[in-house]
């Protein structure tokens, strides 16, 4: 298995945890904008919305700058690569299982298990 930095991830996957943050993730994905604008759709407050990207730049997955009096957020997509490197090392697994499994059923076409056949023979 890949080695990760552990706390890191946690944070990755706590930002990801929230269904809000997740939308606003998706809405930075179109390019750079203003925390203002990333509140517009949603029925919370600005500061409600602040403390969401706080979460999402504490996981490295937003990057805010400051102009004046304007907050702008950008997409800061690495994260994502650690936590899918993590989900692929769990799908690789996964598939091997139930690959196994459709070896298993497919060697008995009369739906009876090795063990019913041997007890049969």
């Amino acid at each position: 298995m890949v080695e990760y930095d552990e706390a890191h991830l946690d944070q990755v996957f706590h930002a990801l945890a929230d269904p809000t943050r997740r939308l606003l993730l998706e809405r930075l994905a179109a390019g750079e904008r203003k925390v203002g604008e990333l509140a517009e759709p949603f029925p919370i407050s600005l500061a409600a919305v602040s403390k969401h990207v706080r979460v999402l730049e504490q996981a490295g997955l937003v990057e805010r700058r400051i102009e004046g009096r304007s907050h702008y957020c950008r997409l800061q997509p690495e994260p994502l690569a650690a936590a899918e490197q993590w989900l692929s090392f769990y799908e690789g697994f996964w598939s091997q299982r139930l690959n196994a499994l459709e070896t298993a059923l497919q060697a008995a076409p009369d739906g009876k298990s090795t063990k019913e056949k041997r007890q049969d023979g």
